[in-house]
């Protein structure tokens, strides 16, 4: 048979191979600087741009979607391509793919240190950003399902399940969990459509399938193409790789509740997350082994090829934590495990271990093939190697740590029945030496990237990239039915993409329609609460502000039936109180206390102070200081009257009387906390001080109330007064 010559598009892959090194390093620097701001609050005092909710969101963002983003365009890009014998289906689809994901990037890095978020953890882009993502990667998709249509080899590999699977799955995740309202269209705020427990839900059905979808499915695509050749072997099992991935799409979907265990997510929800949950360990560690057993009868390459090295412990990290995840849906064990550092270990086993060690092996394994020489130094390679796994022990045994005794010191108490441990900071300073060698095991971690970087360059220069890479193939050709017979279902399935995807689609969308749609249409899901308020038009500024400083990253609003937390913070929460909150704001790590019994609790000045500078309130805080809050800039309130009409669409009860009169309300109640601020005679010496130097500058002097801080305080103040508190004390 005649073969056809064509080129591999290889520019393409490089472009995305350069961009996930760069960010690489980006984001774990700016990961390590979040990680140094639990040692040293006051590094970026003053600077809103660099504070630690600020920042903490763009580390994130930058690891999960522009390094390990880029590497799975990049991987995916070059596999496809080999797998398929064709070149991608559009040159210009390829290159929007790539520069709309850099804008997008380039964007987040912008705007989240500004603080234009969502507040939605790995979701925090504002709407324009949410749009861009939806276009690049619908480009992405059809990119994909176009060589594949044109594609010259007949059946589809495993690899490309996972990519369809993958394209799938985040575009539904993507466009349900961002369905948001703009309070209008030239500013960067809109308001989520879901509410309260049903916000919270739809956030975790994305956050843990973005999890899964983009940090899994993708890399298993990686997995079953680049060590099988790193390893020059087979794929130890097909018909293991066949379960593996429709049993892991399908039970995947289901799993996010456990999330909100102990919240007041209805136990229906909270009980399916965790049967699924607990079912995915199965097709996990399938993937896991088949992983490993590929590289059977190559264990000797292994101790010098630090490609293969970089395999076997991201397989082995896969295996780790896709253990631990069913462990941690267990009630009993996320009892003690939720809102604890514990979680934090758990998700870098997978990061570091998992997405960051098996893109580092394809690195190096690309790089020379892009540019047709050797490695530089192989030498470099393994020393990255060994001081990258030193780097993920260091970071997470001492988290490990730190969870444990986070949960035993706040769950214990005295014979009289009072908490051990009353004060929330007597846990922090007991975890602070866990906190210093987090942040050395992160500075070998990013040692090793730094390597990476050095070698990679070494190599290009030594080599001859090839853009467009010459292959041939035989054209696919149409096959008789007795050809087709004895053909297996799955066999018949993969020469059939359309009836592929859509038997994916099918199997992706059926847990989130089972547990999403029954919580917005069925009322009784969410009892109402007479006495529960919406928020004033000053409290919901605050609230704005609230999550323009990321607050929610350290702090929770969500007390679990525990007799530890009831004794701490006050009675449990109900899901009626959160049907105003547009999103809602459960947070999922105790860095600081609970705040959803905070309001009335402290007064004013208290807030006023320890907002100032944490440690004049709470001895051995490690919570930063947010001194631009006290600006002489007066609050923008210029939207509230916009914001107070998309709360109406959205359901929330404001009046036109409420709306007209926003203004005269937030003047109100401002005033009000103006005047409780005089009760505190150095707040009176400090306030009237800048007043006369105002006036001697001849500068205009923005009184106290019309400032961002007021605002917040009012936020802070209201937080669980709607519902009457028996204990609130402590």
């Amino acid at each position: 048979m005649d073969k056809q010559q064509f080129y591999y598009d290889n520019k393409i892959v490089r472009n995305f191979l350069y961009a996930s090194i760069a960010f690489g390093v980006i984001g774990m620097l700016v990961g390590l600087l979040v990680a140094f701001l639990y040692l040293f609050p006051h590094l970026t005092d003053g600077i809103p741009w660099l504070s630690y909710g600020r920042l903490r969101p763009l580390h994130t963002n930058a690891v999960i979607f522009a390094f390990v983003g880029n590497g799975v365009f990049a991987g995916s890009y070059y596999s496809m391509q080999r797998l398929l014998k064709a070149r991608m289906y559009s040159d210009f689809l390829s290159k929007l793919n790539f520069w709309g994901w850099q804008l997008i990037i380039l964007g987040a890095a912008i705007t989240l240190p500004l603080g234009y978020t969502s507040s939605k953890e790995y979701a925090e882009l504002e709407w324009p950003f949410d749009i861009a993502i939806a276009i690049v990667w619908v480009a992405y998709g059809i990119n994909m399902i176009g060589t594949i249509i044109k594609r010259r080899e007949r059946h589809i590999y495993v690899a490309i399940w996972f990519y369809i699977a993958t394209f799938v799955a985040i575009a539904l995740l993507h466009i349900f969990n961002n369905l948001e309202i703009p309070v209008n269209f030239t500013t960067l705020k809109s308001y989520s459509v879901y509410a309260g427990v049903q916000d919270a839900l739809v956030q975790w059905w994305y956050g843990h399938n973005a999890v899964a979808f983009f940090l899994t499915t993708p890399i298993l695509g990686l997995m079953y193409y680049f060590v099988p050749k790193a390893a020059n072997r087979p794929v130890y099992s097909y018909r293991l790789s066949i379960i593996h991935f429709w049993s892991l799409i399908f039970i995947y979907i289901w799993a996010g509740p456990h999330h909100l265990l102990y919240s007041t997510l209805p136990d229906w929800a909270q009980n399916l997350g965790v049967v699924f949950s607990v079912m995915l360990i199965a097709p996990s560690w399938g993937g896991m082994i088949n992983g490993l057993l590929t590289l059977r009868g190559v264990w000797d390459k292994v101790r010098t090829d630090a490609v293969l090295k970089f395999y076997v412990v991201a397989i082995t990290g896969y295996g780790m934590s896709t253990f631990e995840g069913p462990m941690l849906s267990l009630k009993n064990v996320n009892a003690i495990a939720h809102f604890t550092d514990w979680i934090v270990a758990h998700v870098h086993v997978g990061t570091l271990a998992w997405n960051g060690f098996l893109t580092f092996g394809m690195i190096y394994w690309l790089i020379p093939r892009l540019t047709k020489t050797n490695l530089f130094s192989d030498k470099l390679a393994n020393f990255h190697f060994w001081i990258g796994t030193l780097g993920i022990i260091l970071y997470t045994l001492p988290m490990y740590v730190a969870g444990f005794t986070q949960a035993s010191m706040w769950k214990q108490f005295n014979p009289d029945g009072t908490l051990v441990y009353g004060n929330f900071l007597e846990t922090v300073t007991q975890i602070m030496p866990m906190y210093w060698m987090r942040a050395i095991g992160g500075t070998l971690y990013l040692i090793g990237i730094i390597v990476l970087v050095y070698n990679v360059i070494q190599t290009v220069r030594q080599g001859s990239p090839v853009e467009n890479e010459l292959a041939e193939a035989p054209a696919l050709v149409r096959i008789s039915p007795r050809q087709m017979k004895g053909e297996g279902w799955h066999a018949w399935l993969e020469r059939k993409p359309v009836q592929f995807t859509l038997l994916t689609t099918l199997a992706v969308a059926v847990g989130g329609i089972v547990q999403i749609v029954p919580m917005l249409v069925v009322k009784s899901n969410i009892p109402t609460i007479a006495a529960v308020k919406p928020y004033s038009p000053l409290e919901l500024q605050g609230r704005d502000l609230y999550i323009r400083e990321g607050c929610n990253n350290c702090h929770s609003q969500m007390i679990r039936p525990f007799r530890s937390e009831v004794e701490r913070y006050g009675d449990y929460s109900k899901s009626g109180e959160y049907v105003y909150d547009h999103p809602f704001l459960w947070g999922s790590k105790r860095t600081g206390p609970d705040l959803h019994r905070v309001g009335a609790k402290y007064n004013d000045n208290w807030h006023f102070n320890h907002m100032w500078d944490p440690r004049s309130t709470s001895p051995g805080s490690i919570m930063p200081g947010y001194k631009w809050m006290y600006d002489n800039k007066a609050m923008d309130n210029s939207l509230i009257e916009d914001k107070m009409k998309v709360m109406v669409t959205l359901g929330v009860p404001y009046s036109d009387s409420d709306i007209k009169n926003a203004l005269k309300s937030i003047d109100e109640q401002s005033s009000k906390i103006e005047k409780n601020l005089y009760n505190d005679p150095d707040f009176v010496k400090s306030y009237e001080d800048s007043k006369k130097n105002a006036a001697v500058k001849g500068e205009a002097f923005v009184p106290m109330k019309d400032r961002e801080i007021v605002a917040l305080i009012a936020y802070l103040q209201r937080l669980g007064t709607d519902v009457k508190v028996k204990n609130n004390n402590n």
